[in-house]
């Protein structure tokens, strides 16, 4: 550690120089390390407990990394780029990881040979603008309806996960998913519901056109199915609104104390009179809905549901052409949604609301079956990205062969790129080329396949021009895996390039680390928050 400047409080810790440099590089290659088995379709799961008990199984990055204590504020850097990975293509977080990983572990027998980071970053930054021309002249377009391809990329993102053993009718399933909400080759996620239900196996999956949510009606004598649903969509309670602080009633007698009650009762009457004279036949509610609504509700033969998800509110906004009404007063007929029919269905033992025959069909609900709520959960996730990996295909219709096929072309050429450079910037794009290196053999590695043989037969056939050339492994053979089948968006492998390096050479410039600690009697510092910690990494 550094010695403390004096102008500094004694509750500062300061780490300088060489040691910042080393510190922060350590607490990244940790990172990589730890996502590093999960990668690829033999790659390993990962069990999280959280400090409440609660268990979420997966092999997928950016879950994994959020769901981890990291302190370490490198180590959260890292973590960022796995949560931009996931939100601009949603596939992609571990390779994202392990790329930034490899990028300092390397630079790090840079700073060994006296090179200085700002040469590192700069030859990083020449070869991250070489790898986006490389990947530009490799990928492959294809047609917005070519659903085969759209059908084998989705089946790619999915193998490896909880999904792989029922890929093929998943990515079927994702498919008629895309033709039903495609607009002009675009699709909207919100229009693709996803609902969970344990219970059946995993095969049971389906693709229901129309929208599911996980309520049920709230009193069993309201009628289980209405056809011709005049839909009410409210975002307030349906309940007497108790007082924001706290508040005491001074009530003398029985007959002020049946006054106050039957005021409550009046005003509830006037809510339910309210929506009964509009004409509808169903209620959807995202508060609560007190037990006399639920009665008076009942008696109108009204169809209704509480405190029903701010996301589902939306998607049946969308689907019935119903517009959320935030205040008593604006309900009215005008404001309805409409679709055929309103049912109540059991699922698995489980009741849900089914809205079929919406007015726009063009929202649609993926349910998921499985044995227990941990294996739908990770059955989610990898739909999602076999979902997501599909979008950006769409979106810039390019893919790639995968399989670590694009990663070996792209290091082979940028080695001889770096070849035709003069200075040390060649030194760092040939380690760049190393770290993309990393990808096949973390693939290799994580099937019981000898790395280094895998490598070399990989280099050979790339250098013989062999550029589709990747590592199946279905198979556990290097071949063409475009034959196989085997093919990615190109979009992942921007953004990977692009998170890796950035996140990198920023941890390289980095050569001082002031670190607030709060006092020793707990206070927190000047900004009112409690600083992070760099004593451990998780």
């Amino acid at each position: 550690m550094g010695k403390n400047a004096d102008f500094m409080s004694e509750n500062t810790e300061r780490t300088i120089g060489k040691d910042a440099q080393r510190n922060n590089i350590l607490a990244a290659k940790l990172v990589a390390e730890v996502v590093k088995t999960t990668l690829g379709p033999k790659g390993m799961d990962k069990m999280l407990v959280s400090p409440l008990n609660e268990i979420t199984v997966t092999n997928d990055g950016v879950t994994i990394l959020s769901e981890m204590q990291i302190e370490h504020p490198a180590a959260k850097m890292m973590v960022e780029i796995a949560k931009t990975q996931e939100k601009e293509v949603g596939d992609g977080t571990t390779t994202s990881v392990m790329i930034a990983g490899k990028l300092l572990e390397n630079a790090e027998k840079l700073l060994d040979r006296k090179i200085h980071p700002t040469v590192i970053v700069k030859g990083y930054r020449i070869a991250q603008r070489k790898a986006h021309e490389i990947l530009d002249e490799v990928s492959l377009k294809i047609a917005p309806d070519n659903y085969e391809i759209l059908k084998e990329i989705a089946m790619t993102a999915m193998t490896g996960k909880g999904a792989e053993e029922e890929r093929e009718k998943f990515s079927e399933i994702l498919i008629n998913a895309v033709k039903i909400v495609s607009e002009g080759g675009k699709v909207d996620t919100e229009d693709i519901k996803i609902e969970k239900v344990v219970g059946e196996g995993i095969k049971d999956t389906e693709l229901v056109k129309g929208i599911i949510i996980g309520k049920e009606k709230i009193s069993n004598d309201m009628p289980k199915n209405i056809l011709n649903a005049k839909i009410l969509l409210i975002d307030f309670p349906l309940e007497i609104k108790s007082p924001e602080i706290e508040t005491k009633i001074s009530i003398s007698s029985h007959s002020e104390l049946q006054n106050f009650l039957d005021e409550e009762e009046k005003s509830i009457k006037n809510m339910i009179q309210k929506i009964v004279l509009t004409g509808a036949n169903v209620v959807f509610c995202q508060k609560g809905i007190d037990d006399f609504a639920k009665y008076l509700l009942s008696k109108s033969e009204i169809y209704a549901c509480r405190r029903v998800a701010k996301s589902d509110m939306d998607k049946i906004s969308k689907a019935t052409g119903g517009r959320i009404i935030s205040n008593l007063n604006e309900i009215s007929a005008e404001g309805m949604g409409e679709t055929e029919e309103v049912e109540e269905i059991k699922e698995s033992g489980e009741k849900m609301t089914y809205l079929k025959g919406c007015k726009n069909p063009k929202s649609i609900t993926i349910l998921i079956h499985g044995g227990t709520t941990h294996v739908v959960d990770e059955i989610e996730r990898a739909l999602l990205d076999g979902l997501l990996d599909i979008i950006s295909s769409l979106e810039t219709g390019l893919v790639v062969p995968g399989g670590g096929a694009i990663e070996m072309e792209i290091a082979k050429r940028l080695r001889d790129f770096g070849r035709t450079l003069k200075g040390r910037e060649q030194l760092a794009i040939e380690e760049y080329a190393n770290s993309l290196e990393f990808i096949p053999v973390t693939l290799a590695e994580n099937a019981g396949i000898d790395p280094i043989d895998v490598l070399t037969e990989l280099k050979l056939k790339h250098d013989m021009g062999e550029l589709n050339a990747g590592l199946n492994l279905f198979t556990n053979k290097v071949e063409n895996v475009l034959n196989s089948r085997i093919l990615e968006p190109s979009k992942i492998k921007s953004q990977a390039i692009d998170s890796a390096t950035d996140v990198a050479t920023m941890i390289l410039r980095i050569d001082d680390v002031i670190l607030s600690k709060p006092s020793k009697r707990g206070s927190m510092n000047n900004a009112g928050s409690m600083p992070d910690y760099m004593d451990s990494l998780v």
